[in-house]
Formats: C-alpha cells, sequence, structure tokens
C-alpha cells in the first residue's frame, strides 16, 4: 500500500470523531429539552448543559485536527 493511500484512509477513520460527537451534542440537548419540558423548574441548570457542550465538540475539534495532521503533516 502507498504511503498517501494509508494517510487518506487513516485521515478518513480518525473523522469518525466527528460524527460521534455530533450523535453526542443531539443527544445532550435532547435531553435537556426532553427533562425542562417535564419539570421546567429545572431547567435552570444551563452550565451543566453547557459544559457537556463543551467537551463533547472539544472532542470532536480533536479528532478533525488528527484527520488534517495526518492529511498535511505526516
Amino acid at each position: 500500500m502507498e504511503v498517501e493511500a494509508a494517510k487518506m484512509i487513516g485521515a478518513g477513520i480518525a473523522t469518525i470523531g466527528m460524527g460521534g460527537a455530533g450523535i453526542g451534542v443531539g443527544i445532550i440537548f435532547g435531553n435537556y429539552l426532553s427533562g425542562a419540558l417535564r419539570n421546567p423548574a429545572a431547567a435552570g441548570q444551563f452550565t451543566n448543559l453547557i459544559f457537556g457542550f463543551a467537551v463533547t465538540e472539544a472532542l470532536g475539534i480533536f479528532s478533525l485536527l488528527i484527520a488534517l495532521l495526518l492529511l498535511f503533516v505526516v
């Protein structure tokens, strides 16, 4: 296998984490809205939601960074 092909395959596999981050954000906001509609008094805990969103998106951005490093640096 050529080195260029291996780089492309590795970058493609590394971007799977971005899909996982999208699914994670959807689950986080879906569960928050479900809980807020059932118990509006508990909807004020918005900081936990933002923290979970930030961590999930950071993992997605990290996987994008790894994919770009595989394509252009290695």
